[in-house]
């Protein structure tokens, strides 16, 4: 069975050319007929393509699949996202959380 946060950040990665995760927090949870895990993860993307990516990416966030081999993505949210000057052109954080469950 594939790590959820691994298969989350592997699936997030794909839509940035500059992607680089600062903070990650999991832990489990379950409910009556589920389990799964709840993930804080914090990443910037940074360059001239930045402010793009990160626009394109969380626009429809909450509709968007995810293909997390042996989990679900039952709900992602945006916490934060802050835009600021860097020194390889602009920079973009953007805090998520999220929650996955293990498929039977």
């Amino acid at each position: 069975m594939t790590n959820a946060t691994t298969a989350l950040i592997d699936a997030i990665s794909v839509n940035f050319v500059n992607f680089a995760v600062e903070d990650i927090r999991s832990r489990s949870w379950a409910s009556a007929t589920f389990s799964g895990v709840r993930h804080e993860i914090t990443f910037t993307t940074q360059g001239e393509g930045a402010e793009a990516e990160a626009e394109l990416f969380l626009d429809g966030l909450a509709e968007r699949e995810f293909d997390l081999c042996d989990h679900i993505l039952a709900d992602i949210a945006l916490v934060s996202r802050t835009s600021m000057p860097g020194p390889d052109g602009p920079l973009v954080r953007i805090d998520l959380e999220a929650l996955t469950i293990e498929e039977d």
